[in-house]
């Protein structure tokens, strides 16, 4: 074989193994530059309070920036649409919520596939939400609140943050396991429903749990029950609604997504950090004012969560009849 020949084969192969080399080199250095992280939703709320606090931990522990961009609209999906669309390579992460559960139930249309187009990193926050009502409501238990319910003969007012979130979800749970007559006042956002809960205007809300520590503490708002497990860390007199109702079990999540195709050892070593973040003390106390509780997890075990989560809330939403899209 002719020496050109050689020469242009071993050309031609160095220049296909090239693609190949800088990508692992570029997974090896992940990050060398800043990773986008978008909240789909407006800011000061949950997730972007969670996303503040624990980005700039893994900026801190990485060392390149992790700026946090808020797009919202649409329960979420108009930013979930911009990171389902992005490269796989390490620098767009999302940082949902429970909508990312439940918006493939409220929106039959989307331009993107949650199971198909993005993979898992892990969970970042567990929140349940608060059963509070207005502060002289003769009631103090789940068990008040039912009797309550039964003996007015059109029902109760409940309101929620908006059609098709949790706080409207939770209502719909606890209306099929009571069998309670509920009239939904769907409001455009929680911080516009607590003055109302406080006045009496409506006087039932499933409220988000870090939203309305200091109300309740200030005796703003009376909470009943929440909506997860045991005791919670800053207001400890507070019982779990499974006391009263055993299968009641609702929260809001937050949790950390990156676009399908994005390398194995990048969703590794994001894990990794995020568990590190969450464990860390700059941020494992700031999480527990909150009432926001955290477990370590590895991408398949988050996956098997949303899982579990996308299949309990689609049977709500059927069964609820709710429709956004």
């Amino acid at each position: 074989m002719a020496a050109t020949d050689l020469t242009r084969r071993t050309l031609l192969a160095a220049m296909a193994a090239a693609p190949l080399a800088r990508t692992a080199q570029a997974e090896t250095d992940w990050p060398s530059r800043p990773v986008r992280v978008m909240v789909p939703y407006p800011p000061a709320g949950g997730a972007d309070t969670t996303a503040r606090i624990l980005y700039a931990k893994l900026a801190a522990d990485l060392g390149q920036p992790f700026p946090v961009e808020n797009r919202g609209g649409a329960g979420g999906t108009i930013g979930e649409a911009v990171i389902a669309k992005a490269a796989p390579d390490g620098y767009s992460i999302l940082h949902d919520a429970t909508a990312f559960s439940v918006n493939g139930a409220l929106y039959p249309s989307l331009p993107f596939d949650y199971r198909k187009d993005f993979a898992a990193v892990g969970l970042v926050s567990l929140v349940p939400n608060i059963l509070v009502v207005t502060p002289d409501l003769p009631v103090s238990s789940a068990a008040d609140v039912i009797a309550y319910a039964k003996a007015q003969p059109n029902g109760i007012d409940m309101a929620s943050s908006g059609n098709g979130t949790l706080q409207h979800l939770c209502l719909e749970m606890f209306r099929r396991v009571t069998g309670l007559k509920i009239n939904h006042v769907p409001y455009r956002g929680g911080g516009l429903v607590l003055p109302d809960v406080m006045s009496g205007q409506v006087k039932f809300y499933f409220a988000n749990g870090s939203s309305v520590v200091g109300l309740i503490q200030g005796g703003k708002v009376k909470a009943i029950a929440h909506t997860g497990k045991g005791r919670l860390g800053s207001l400890p007199d507070i019982p779990p609604l499974s006391d009263t109702l055993p299968s009641f079990e609702a929260y809001e999540w937050n949790g950390m997504f990156v676009p399908r195709g994005t390398p194995a050892e990048i969703v590794a070593k994001l894990n990794r950090a995020l568990n590190a973040a969450l464990a860390s003390p700059e941020v494992a106390p700031r999480f527990k004012a909150l009432n926001i509780d955290t477990r370590p997890t590895t991408p398949e075990e988050f996956a098997s969560f949303v899982e579990e989560q996308m299949k309990l809330w689609s049977g709500v939403v059927k069964e609820g009849n709710i429709k956004l899209g």
